[in-house]
């Protein structure tokens, strides 16, 4: 029996997601009637084995790692172990002083139906020797075992499906993510342009990201063109939202006239490039009522019985300067070309050196569509990455990250308190979902003022910032959020002055800012490779529902962290606290050296209890790396 495999996505329908160059865990329950002894092993693509080990209660695992980006499978393999049946009874035998003269030619037997590999043929007859001569100690010596665990005779072989996965680059689990509108790079009071982003760069390399994200470039339609803070009515000299994509000087292979040409724009993606970062564009499938494709392409768009076109809508919402694609014939079939038209955007964009798509609202096209774009995306392209942007229903969100997003969006934005983010991250990490689904804490967009920064002041935004790239292995910002920028639309958790319908020029070295938070952040993330993969975050217990107390440990590096983190921004706290000492197999009133990841100074915690205090102004959290005994990274 092979069952309750794991990772197995909807019995195969979908791939487990993994890392090239990262350990994988596959397990199982493998067993069998009777008491001989069972051995499994996990067959990679290349007919090579890993051994399993068996666990409690028949559960068997193996860890793979797989070196190559792209499509890849597995199965499993149990079998009845002859030899190790044998070597087992035969030792309990000697053990009972009970002669074995008939099991060493049970095993003379066992071995000659073996028929010896290149280079074993030597090994096999000193075996067969040993048998004739009943040298119990040469047949069941270790090297033996290991041998015939490897080459010996296996029976009722049974094989479990193939179980896919699809490999990713590191970056599709490990990123931080910075967005700004190119718009507003340029000077004050001007339209920003590509060569003004290349100005940038520095900055934002400075404080540490590594993917650099635009909102749409495309040009802008004027039909309904929203004015400033969304409103219906435009001034001449708005800019309009570059969701409503497209007008005569072209669509979405496009680049809006003011930002520059596409040789501006692969001039970016060089210099972005030769500082180690990727830039990353939003596929927004939206289209202005001036989009050349409704001339082009009719039956692109959806109409109204009277034969208009349809505008965006979520009532009570109507976006008046946007209109539906089509995206099914009425007979129920694909709207193939315009299909095919999506993919090669993609690709288009794809061959102009950007790999990472933030794609908006991806919950509102078919299922299919993505599934099929994705897939044929990555034929040539298997290093992109796509990142779903959908604040939606956790199924729906769940099941684009299935069918080949590689990060999701997530409501970490609305998880305020100690008990949610503790509910919420535990889910993530320890259900189903943590094999498909990979979240990037976004701590706000364009389009997201969170309502708890609106009255945290700057004490929220160093506690948000700091759990959002702690918690998970993908993270973002929006520009203006090392600004503290927080004035709402009222009522709304929307920006006033919104940067989505206007230039925005900021002071970038106001008081008040946060950019060392950043890169200190930023830095501890490169520096410790327990910050890499979310799934080994771990949880502890403050004694207090105002901090957020919770651990990053990589056993394989021997790199561990510790995080106390103050949600309230408002009110200090003290608190006693417990080190997990038993977490290294230490006594309670053991030492173990930490050191102050913050400042730098090292120093003995002796015993497990401890004690802290945070305030929101001059310490709303504290990071510890920890030294067990035993070596460390």
């Amino acid at each position: 029996m092979i069952e309750a495999v794991s990772p197995e996505i909807d019995g195969g329908r979908f791939p487990a997601k993994a890392v090239a160059g990262w350990p994988e865990t596959i397990s199982a329950d493998i067993f069998g009637d009777g008491h001989e002894v069972i051995a499994a092993a996990i067959v990679k693509d290349d007919g090579s084995e890993i051994p399993m080990l068996k666990g409690v209660n028949d559960r068997w695992s193996a860890e793979v790692t797989f070196d190559e980006v792209g499509p890849a499978q597995v199965t499993i393999v149990a079998w009845r172990d002859l030899w190790g049946t044998w070597a087992r009874d035969t030792r309990k035998k000697l053990e009972a002083g009970q002669d074995v003269s008939v099991e060493m030619e049970e095993a003379r037997l066992i071995l000659a139906d073996l028929k010896p590999r290149r280079g074993e043929a030597s090994d096999l007859n000193a075996l067969n020797a040993a048998a004739k001569a009943g040298d119990a100690d040469t047949l069941l010596s270790a090297e033996t075992l290991a041998t015939m665990a490897r080459h010996g005779p296996r029976a009722n072989v049974t094989r479990y499906e193939d179980l896919p996965f699809w490999i990713d680059r590191e970056r599709a689990a490990f990123s931080a993510w910075y967005e700004l509108f190119p718009r507003s790079t340029g000077p004050e009071g001007q339209h920003g342009t590509f060569r003004d982003v290349i100005d940038r760069l520095d900055y934002v390399r400075d404080l540490g990201f590594d993917v650099l994200y635009f909102p749409p470039i495309h040009p802008i339609g004027t039909t309904n063109r929203k004015g400033k803070n969304n409103s219906l009515k435009s001034e001449p000299d708005d800019v309009g939202s570059p969701y409503a994509i497209g007008s005569p000087e072209g669509g979405m292979d496009a680049v809006h006239p003011d930002l520059g040409t596409l040789e501006d724009f692969d001039a970016l993606v060089a210099a972005a490039a030769d500082k180690g970062l990727e830039i990353a564009l939003d596929i927004a499938l939206n289209a202005s009522p001036d989009h050349p494709w409704i001339g082009e392409h009719p039956d692109w768009f959806e109409r109204r019985p009277d034969g208009t076109i349809k505008y965006a809508e979520n009532p009570p919402k109507k976006y008046e300067d946007i209109v539906n694609f089509r995206y099914y014939l009425d007979d129920g079939r694909p709207n193939a070309p315009f299909w095919e038209a999506i993919r090669d955007l993609f690709l288009f964009w794809a061959g102009h050196g950007v790999l990472c798509f933030r794609v908006d609202n991806p919950h509102t096209k078919p299922f299919p569509f993505w599934e099929w774009i994705i897939a044929e995306v990555r034929v040539k392209y298997p290093e992109a990455i796509f990142l779903s942007e959908a604040f939606t229903r956790p199924k729906v969100m769940k099941r684009l990250a299935k069918l080949g997003f590689n990060q999701s969006y997530t409501y970490y934005t609305w998880r305020d308190t100690a008990q949610e983010l503790t509910e919420y991250l535990t889910e993530l990490t320890t259900k189903d979902c943590r094999h498909y689904m990979r979240p990037n804490f976004f701590t706000n967009t364009p389009d997201i003022n969170p309502v708890a920064l609106q009255y945290s002041g700057r004490a929220g935004f160093r506690t948000r910032l700091l759990m959002a790239a702690s918690l998970a292995g993908n993270y973002g910002m929006y520009s203006g959020f090392e600004l503290c920028e927080s004035a709402p639309l009222p009522g709304k958790e929307e920006y006033l002055d919104s940067e989505k319908y206007q230039l925005r020029h900021r002071d970038w070295d106001a008081e008040g800012n946060i950019k060392d938070d950043i890169r200190l952040i930023n830095r501890i993330r490169r520096e410790n490779p327990a910050m890499k993969d979310f799934l080994n975050l771990k949880f502890f217990d403050a004694g207090d529902e105002r901090v957020l107390y919770y651990g990053r440990f990589d056993e394989a590096t021997r790199n561990y962290l510790l995080f106390h983190v103050l949600i309230d921004p408002h009110t200090g706290t003290e608190f006693d606290f417990e080190v997990p000492l038993w977490e290294f197999d230490l006594p309670d009133a053991a030492s173990i050296r930490v050191e102050d990841a913050i400042h730098g100074n090292q120093f003995m915690w002796h015993g497990k209890d401890h004690w802290l205090a945070l305030d929101p102004v001059n310490r709303p959290y504290a990071i510890w790396k920890l030294f067990p005994p035993g070596g460390v990274a």
